[in-house]
């Protein structure tokens, strides 16, 4: 060990200080000059405090003290906007709470044209949430989802594009009503049923109705009807297993009935 550092004295002494300085310094350079960015990774450069460009991924090379360099992700990210209270157009009270999938798709405009546009887009999706869903009754709120997330991606998108952000989705996840109002949806909801099962039996009266006037109207025509529709009720009365004894009485004693 003392062999090899007394080795490596002696080399750098015939090499002389300059040498040994360049090393140095190439040893403490190297490291600020070069950069390695991954495939979605781009580095914003800045050189003297103008703006250069983006480069990557890859290897970068940087002058060292001159250029400095912003390290931006192009992945899909999620924020979550928390829940918002809003009052929807018929005057419902809700909390709401949604969920935005973006991109950043312009990395020098992400760093130069706003301070932090995580926290930008953030807000922007919390005050569009509030707007959008104010002006929605609560059943669209309810029935409509892919329609108020569509309009709510639309909206967002086009407030963050000079931020060289795109918005790619905006899902509404949580609708939370008051307990009164959840009663009160429940009750129309089994009212509209009562309503639709009376709606119903109506029409399966009416249709019984018109096939007897239609079942009398063909007796009137012809009589024999009436004689075969008795033998009929006859049989069915006479069916296997039954107990029941009845008495056949001759069709025409009702003859005076019909003819009345």
């Amino acid at each position: 060990m003392e062999q090899l550092i007394g080795g490596l004295i002696k080399l750098f002494g015939a090499l002389g200080p300059v040498v040994v300085i360049l090393v140095i310094l190439a040893i403490i350079i190297l490291p600020q000059a070069l950069r390695i960015l991954r495939e979605y990774e781009r580095g914003v450069i800045f050189r003297l405090g103008k703006l250069v460009g983006a480069k990557g991924p890859g290897l970068i090379f940087l002058i060292p003290v001159v250029d400095k360099m912003v390290r931006m992700d192009l992945r899909v990210v999620t924020i979550d906007v928390s829940k918002q209270e809003i009052m929807t157009k018929d005057n419902v009270p809700a909390t709401v709470d949604a969920v935005v999938y973006f991109r950043v798709v312009n990395p020098m405009d992400a760093v130069v044209k706003v301070e932090n546009f995580w926290k930008a887009t953030s807000l922007i999706s919390q005050t569009t949430l509030r707007s959008v869903l104010g002006q929605s009754p609560l059943d669209d709120l309810l029935s409509q989802r892919d329609i108020i997330n569509q309009k709510l991606q639309e909206i967002i998108d086009r407030q963050t594009e000079p931020w060289g952000i795109k918005v790619t989705a905006v899902e509404v996840k949580d609708v939370a009503l008051p307990d009164s109002m959840k009663r009160a949806m429940a009750k129309q909801a089994e009212a509209e049923r009562e309503r639709r099962a009376k709606i119903v039996n109506a029409e399966g009266e009416f249709q019984a109705a018109e096939k007897m006037v239609q079942a009398a109207s063909l007796i009137s025509k012809e009589p024999i009807a009436l004689q075969l529709r008795y033998l009929q009720t006859m049989r069915e009365m006479a069916s296997e297993h039954n107990t029941t004894t009845f008495l056949p009485l001759p069709i025409d004693l009702f003859s005076a009935f019909l003819k009345k």
